[in-house]
């Protein structure tokens, strides 16, 4: 969507637009890295995954959690940080895929779970910038982010990369042509979605105070990743939900003046999330449609068309970035330094 200060952007809009040239660069400097972590775990398959991260790198993580189940029939579990941190347990882990996602690598808590689950014999494996980062050192295998400094202290490129981390880990280890020569195509789709104009959601984005950000599937990271993203640069209480979730108690909370974000892919989610779109709309709720989703919806946004349906939300939350990027300017915040927030935030 157009600048609204092109002669000055804001440190998170320019990295965002980085996230096309840093996919690129991370998809041909860890191929290999990927084709021999695959071909280790197909040759001693692990029982479970376990994946360990805080903020954006944790809306990854479940991005990744999708994957290894949807794609691999792997059961993944998210374990808290805190169970080893704070309480001092020791949770069974040995033969495992230990995933940890991070930014920094700096995180004591992160640190101290990807510790213990190496010593209990889990093949540690860190998705991390910083390559001289604690996380790395301590972590079997690292596969790097390459997305190189992020000032802003909203991630943006170091979570796409993120992303693309963890489907060329997917694809080499399944050895899956369609998703690896989806994978090929995938800086392109990065590139053409940055360009998109979202901007006719700000007039009703800007101000709202509430708000559910829906997605289903892999998906849902994208939606975890918008709520985050509107809370920390924007100050608007946006709240992640699942399109099944929201049509238990949660449903009661919207209406005009709780509007609805709809993410979504073309895939087996699809029929649901049209459902969801047509009852909102019947009950009056403003909606936002971005994907693949279709009905009666308040703001249709542009997406492309006939991309893999894991390579799809990578896209919309690149072309999410340049709008929130401007919400929070109108609603006169500075995007780059939310109040209270660090880049790094080491918790225990």
């Amino acid at each position: 969507m157009p600048d609204p200060n092109p002669s000055n952007p804001t440190a998170m809009l320019r990295e965002a637009r980085e996230a096309p040239d840093v996919v690129a660069r991370l998809l041909a400097i860890n191929a290999d890295l990927c084709r021999d972590l695959g071909r280790r775990l197909r040759a001693s398959p692990p029982p479970f995954a376990v994946t360990c991260a805080r903020g954006s790198s944790d809306n990854a993580a479940t991005f990744a959690k999708y994957l290894l189940e949807i794609h691999s029939g792997l059961v993944t579990a998210s374990v808290g940080p805190s169970v080893t941190s704070v309480y001092e347990a020791r949770p069974r882990m040995r033969n495992a895929l230990f995933l940890a996602v991070s930014q920094s690598g700096r995180s004591p808590d992160i640190l101290n779970l990807a510790q213990a689950g190496r010593a209990d014999g889990a093949l540690t494996v860190a998705l991390v910038n910083d390559t001289s980062s604690p996380l790395a050192e301590t972590c079997e295998i690292v596969l790097p982010l390459h997305a190189g400094p992020e000032k802003s202290v909203a991630a943006t490129k170091s979570f796409i990369a993120a992303l693309a981390a963890s489907l060329q880990l997917v694809a080499h280890w399944s050895e899956d042509r369609e998703l690896l020569a989806a994978l090929d195509g995938l800086p392109d789709a990065l590139a053409k979605s940055a360009a998109l104009d979202w901007s006719d959601a700000l007039p009703l984005l800007k101000d709202a105070d509430n708000l559910f950000v829906v997605g289903r599937g892999v998906g849902f990271a994208m939606a975890q990743e918008t709520a985050l993203k509107l809370k920390e640069t924007s100050g608007i209480h946006a709240e992640a939900m699942s399109a099944a979730e929201l049509m238990h108690g949660p449903w009661t909370l919207a209406g005009a003046h709780f509007p609805v974000l709809v993410l979504s892919q073309r895939d087996e989610t699809l029929s649901g999330v049209n459902d969801l779109v047509t009852k909102l709309s019947e009950q009056n709720v403003p909606v936002i449609v971005a994907g693949a989703a279709e009905g009666p919806a308040t703001v249709t946004l542009p997406s492309l068309e006939g991309l893999h349906p894991f390579i799809a939300p990578l896209a919309l939350i690149q072309s999410f970035y340049p709008l929130v990027n401007a919400i929070a300017q109108a609603r006169g915040r500075d995007p780059d330094n939310p109040p209270r927030l660090r880049k790094v935030t080491e918790t225990v």
